[in-house]
């Protein structure tokens, strides 16, 4: 039973290893060698089924030889948990491999995400039809989770975090800092060479295109002005429908901008969740740009 255990143990860790590689493999071939990718997946499988026949080879020659050895199975298990505490104190290290870029991508989409849910809060207000509520609905559950993601993201490397308030079709965002003597230490961890400057000095920041105060999120892609919000609050039905799906074509490709802005930036987007998150909201805004164009064009032809 004991060994039954370990070797479950053994299992569910090399899984997680294999995965981590594989996210690692990824990272090389969309960053730096995307014409070898082919190789790079190659290299990964092969380690990994090196890993996995090299243990399970133990396993058995350990059974077959002298399962008796005591001292064999405890190098074995050293050796495996050597390993183990190598993988695990890489995934700990890898959260200080951030950049300003990654930081500012972080705080920067949480905004961009909020002002999807103002627009998207008003379908069933105002009498859309039932595909753009249930596009709206989709947009309002997968961003109101990447906010989350994303401010906890932030939370974990002691970063100033934007917390979002919504008030009909105001949107107001003030900054959550680190407690005193946590951001320092962590300056010390991260990259500050790459990314926009932006100042965080006080717990709000202008939010001047608003009117109100709090973070300055009119200049990024994609960002409706204030007037075009009131004015998509006061149309109903197919106006709205059409208006709705106009807009938020324009803000989602203002969403890919921003990640394409990302992965650009040398040394970004290295952290496995920044890369992971950047990549899924490149890839799931895409899809729904093109649903949005199908549903305008559907809309015409009518």
């Amino acid at each position: 039973m004991a060994n039954e255990s370990i070797n479950q143990s053994r299992k569910l860790f090399l899984i997680n290893f294999i995965n981590y590689l594989k996210m690692s493999s990824h990272k090389i071939q969309n960053r730096y060698y995307r014409f070898s990718g082919i190789r790079t997946q190659l290299i990964v499988t092969l380690f990994a089924g090196m890993l996995i026949s090299g243990l399970a080879g133990c396993s058995t020659s350990e059974m077959a030889v002298d399962t008796s050895s005591a001292e064999t199975a405890d190098q074995t298990e050293r050796d495996f948990e050597k390993m183990e505490e190598i993988y695990w104190a890489r995934i700990d290290s890898s959260k200080m491999s951030f950049t300003d870029a990654d930081v500012e991508f972080m705080t920067g989409m949480i905004g961009h995400h909020a002002q999807a849910l103002i627009m998207s809060d008003l379908a069933p207000k105002n009498n859309a039809g039932p595909a753009v509520q249930r596009l709206a609905a989709r947009i309002i559950n997968a961003q109101k989770d990447e906010i989350a993601t994303m401010q906890r993201w932030l939370r974990d490397r002691n970063q100033p975090v934007p917390v979002v308030e919504i008030d009909g079709l105001i949107l107001t965002i003030s900054m959550e800092m680190p407690e005193e003597g946590m951001d320092d230490n962590m300056d010390m961890e991260h990259d500050t060479s790459h990314g926009m400057d932006h100042d965080m000095s006080g717990d709000e920041m202008d939010h001047s295109a608003m009117g109100h105060h709090g973070m300055d999120h009119s200049n990024m892609p994609g960002m409706l002005t204030q007037e075009q919000l009131n004015e998509l609050g006061r149309l109903n039905g197919e106006e709205f429908d059409r208006k709705f799906l106009l807009y938020m074509i324009d803000h989602h490709q203002g969403a890919v901008i921003m990640s394409d802005t990302l992965f650009d930036t040398d040394g970004a987007a290295l952290d496995e969740q920044a890369f992971r998150l950047a990549a899924d909201i490149k890839v799931d805004q895409e899809t729904e740009i093109e649903r949005m164009k199908l549903m305008l064009r559907n809309m015409e032809s009518e």
